[in-house]
């Protein structure tokens, strides 16, 4: 970023302002998103009892909101600025190195987004589109796209620097410079409609609904399952909930299972007045509803470990 600035400095070019401005905004994206992450990482609280996740976006969506405004807005004013009153670079060639530089850099670190990028969507049962249009974890994709924006801001800003210099005309200059804070301004926008929708509350990818659904549906102590949602709550955190219909028969089965019948049939024979029969009822009938109570916390925990971003599991029973 210095590097940048001090080349426009040196040589007066437009387009090594904006790669200079594009960087700072990178440092204080990459600031923002490490704040956010820490933020999120805080123990749920009473004010919050599902904790801090969605920090993560909120630290996302303002940071797209900083690139759009200074990031795309003051290089493209700059390059109108320069159409308006074009004057001639200098020293071209301590910014063509400058440049190759950042290239190196900004290739490396852009080969290393995308390989977390990869891995996170095969995690996740996505696709590399798929995961950067809808994957959890803003953080990975903002910082991919930073990455991707900054290779090929590099490379323009390379370009209209050479037509510049061999046209001797400046114009191609102030172009590079209109030309990154556009592509800066349409990565702000993606980010701030992707972390806006996240907010807001988006559903998991229908497969991996599916899987639960299915899981539950499975399950011998279950009749139906109705109402099902699934909502991320941050970039490792998902709260699911549904209306369960347990079989009766079933949660009865497993009560009789546990018990000595031919203890309780005598216990049946010895009931003489509609005040014990009723007390008798009453007995088992709560120890009925605590199999029941086992066995929601029983398919619960399936449902975590079948699933480990789901965090959060609310089962209403019908």
């Amino acid at each position: 970023m210095c590097f940048k600035l001090l080349a426009y400095i040196w040589t007066g070019s437009a387009s090594m302002l904006s790669e200079g401005i594009h960087s700072l905004a990178d440092v204080a994206n990459q600031c923002l998103l490490l704040y956010g992450i820490f933020y999120s990482l805080r123990q749920p609280s009473p004010d919050h009892p599902y904790g801090f996740s969605r920090a993560r976006y909120v630290y996302a969506l303002i940071s797209g909101v900083g690139i759009f405004c200074v990031g795309a807005g003051v290089n493209i004013y700059h390059g109108i600025s320069l159409l308006m009153n074009p004057h001639q670079l200098e020293s071209l060639l301590v910014a063509y190195s400058i440049l190759a530089g950042s290239f190196v850099v900004e290739g490396a670190t852009l080969m290393a987004a995308i390989t977390q990028v990869r891995k996170n969507a095969t995690e996740t049962g996505l696709t590399f589109k798929e995961y950067v249009l809808k994957g959890r974890d803003p953080n990975v994709v903002a910082v991919l796209l930073e990455d991707g924006i900054a290779v090929a801001g590099v490379s323009l800003a390379g370009i209209c620097l050479a037509l510049a210099s061999l046209t001797g005309n400046p114009l191609y200059d102030a172009a590079g410079s209109i030309a990154v804070g556009g592509m800066l301004g349409v990565m702000a926008l993606f980010l701030i409609q992707r972390n806006g929708d996240a907010l807001v509350g988006r559903s998991i990818p229908y497969n991996r609904l599916r899987q639960i659904v299915e899981l539950i549906e499975n399950d011998v102590m279950i009749r139906s399952i109705h109402d099902v949602k699934a909502t991320e709550l941050g970039a490792d955190t998902v709260r699911f909930k549904a209306e369960i219909n347990f079989d009766g028969r079933e949660v009865t089965r497993s009560y009789a299972n546990n018990i000595d019948l031919e203890e309780l049939l005598v216990r049946v024979k010895e009931i003489k007045t509609v005040e014990e029969l009723n007390e008798f009822i009453l007995h088992h009938g709560e120890r009925i509803i605590d199999v029941l109570g086992v066995e929601v916390d029983r398919i619960e925990k399936n449902i975590k470990k079948a699933s480990p971003e789901v965090r959060h599991v609310d089962l209403e029973i019908l």
